[in-house]
């Protein structure tokens, strides 16, 4: 065979034998004190036993990555349900949503596990670390495939396949256990020291080591009232019987979707009316509904249908925009790479804010400034006017409202907080779930090209300084809240298929974001697309595809 040329992004290149191993040039990546997980291949990400059979530019991605905690974590679950089968099984254990650094997990017979269960499972994941034993991925027949997962009674990922026409199946495999391979994992179980397993509610917590901490776990921190959110979304779906990919694709090879669309609409509307009677219980005495959530969240949607059940309640709702109180340019703060920050605090004139908030609740009238994106300057006098009404209350949307310092002038009494979020519950299989970020990061980019004509890579570029920021703005702030809204819909991700795999296709091999876009690609292929035409008017999803009732 051919020698290959094998190209480091510190400028060395090496002549190697068709099909090296990427592993075994680990040593021309420095460092690496068993951080390596994972290698990116001309900017796709793949296992450490990748065999190499063309000229490459090999990068390392190393545990404090991005790419290497998800790798880590992908692995932790893998593990879990390698131990769950040696442990329990005659049970099914799925995995749940995330909870801070965690997965949730509860099992399918509903019982709640006990303290001594819980550490059975964790001592029997102690031992498979211990063991060291290798991770490997490899093909199977397809009908071979399908053969082990009826087997292994691995009932989800069977439904997978249905959606499949190759003739041979990637999977991982470790110590006979195999799973429908997804994204790389770990080489061998010894990576995966770091974790701990809790009992919590129903089920238990696998936690994890946070970003670029992987060498420890930081303590616990619940979230009730997203938990509860979550919770109550996970029992409707399995009521339903839509709580994988697999059972959604089934509705729609049956022709039943359009009846599930009409369901999941209903109840999401009957969400946001309770919502509404939450605000209406309290009308006496609020003044102000703010609505903060992290990006492509639904919040404009949400608060444009809010005011409609507030309407039919006898309630006037008052549109508010935070952008028109930005700052002059010359006074927005800078990040750490010298650009204008947005999205801080201090990019707002808070104080002004909320001197005209005093100004209306005691009665008086007020011009909404009017922000000049083009000339970075704020017209104080080029808004509308407004005056509250006895039954008028203001709902003012952006992702300072839950930050009491966006309105530290105004008492908690007459505030309203909603959190608001798109809190995806369905998942790929028993093990393998679909990040909340995901569902959002499609949206966006769905919505970026549809009505900015952004490009997937340049969509897929920006994420992580939006992460940055939600992580730094809203998420400290979501327990605060009054109540929290999942704007999720289970079926989005097939409609939203339909406008992003062009997209995502655009991405070239040569681009850096080339690996994010295969990945998201790698599990869009396990949905069967839904028509965008099934969509109604004034669900939250049209504010992303376009061709909504409302107006923007």
């Amino acid at each position: 065979m051919n020698d290959i040329q094998i190209h480091f992004t510190s400028g060395l290149t090496l002549t190697c034998p068709f099909g090296t191993q990427a592993e075994t040039l680990s040593s021309h990546f420095g460092d690496v004190q068993g951080g390596l997980v994972a290698v990116k291949v001309n900017n796709e990400i793949r296992p450490l036993s990748t065999r190499l059979e063309m000229n490459v530019k090999l990068e390392p991605v190393f545990l404090d990555a991005p790419e290497g905690v998800m790798v880590y974590r992908r692995s932790l679950a893998y593990l879990l349900a390698i131990a769950s089968r040696d442990v329990f099984p005659d049970r099914n254990l799925y995995v749940g949503h995330s909870l801070g650094n965690s997965y949730y997990y509860t099992f399918g017979d509903g019982k709640a596990p006990s303290q001594q269960e819980v550490e059975t499972l964790k001592t029997q994941m102690q031992t498979l670390v211990a063991a060291d034993l290798p991770i490997s991925f490899h093909y199977m027949a397809y009908t071979e495939a399908l053969a082990l997962f009826e087997k292994n009674g691995q009932t989800d990922t069977k439904l997978l396949l249905d959606e499949r026409s190759g003739s041979k199946i990637k999977v991982n495999e470790c110590r006979g256990f195999a799973d429908l391979y997804v994204e790389p994992l770990v080489p061998r179980t010894g990576f995966l020291k770091v974790f701990d397993l809790l009992p919590y509610q129903d089920g238990l917590l696998l936690c994890f080591p946070g970003t670029g901490r992987h060498d420890q776990l930081d303590p616990f921190e619940d979230s009730p009232k997203i938990f509860a959110v979550y919770n109550e979304h996970k029992k409707w779906s399995r009521l339903l019987g839509v709580h994988s990919v697999g059972h959604l694709n089934r509705l729609v090879r049956e022709r039943t979707i359009k009846e599930y669309i009409r369901v999941a609409e209903a109840f999401q509307a009957k969400k946001i009316g309770q919502i509404a009677d939450r605000i209406s219980e309290r009308q006496d005495t609020l003044k102000v509904a703010l609505i903060a959530g992290p990006s492509s969240s639904g919040k404009t949607t949400t608060a444009k249908r809010l005011s409609i059940e507030l309407k039919v309640m006898g309630i006037e709702p008052i549109a508010i925009g935070l952008d028109d109180y930005y700052v002059n340019t010359d006074r927005t703060p800078r990040d750490e790479k010298g650009e204008p920050d947005y999205e801080c605090l201090e990019a707002l004139d808070v104080s002004y804010f909320n001197e005209q908030l005093l100004t209306l609740f005691n009665g008086g009238e007020v011009t909404l400034p009017d922000y000049d994106f083009k000339s970075g300057r704020r017209r104080e006098a080029g808004g509308r006017k407004i005056r509250l009404g006895k039954r008028s209350i203001l709902i003012v949307e952006g992702i300072h409202g839950l930050n009491d310092a966006l309105t530290a002038q105004i008492d908690r009494e007459l505030k309203f907080k909603l959190y608001v979020s798109a809190l995806t519950q369905l998942n790929l299989d028993d093990h393998n779930r679909i990040p909340t970020s995901d569902n959002r990061l499609l949206r966006r980019m769905v919505r970026d090209y549809q009505f900015r004509g952004t490009s997937a890579a340049d969509t897929i570029k920006m994420w992580p300084s939006v992460q940055r920021g939600e992580r730094l703005h809203i998420f400290p702030f979501q327990n605060g809240a009054d109540i929290a809204f999942n704007s999720a819909l289970s079926y989005e991700l097939a409609v939203l298929k339909f406008y992003a795999e062009p997209l995502l296709h655009s991405v070239k091999p040569s681009s850096p974001e080339y690996a994010e876009a295969v990945r998201l690609c790698s599990f869009l292929e396990n949905l069967a697309p839904i028509p965008p035409q099934y969509v109604p008017g004034q669900s939250i999803l049209r504010e992303f595809i376009g061709e909504s009732e409302f107006k923007y």
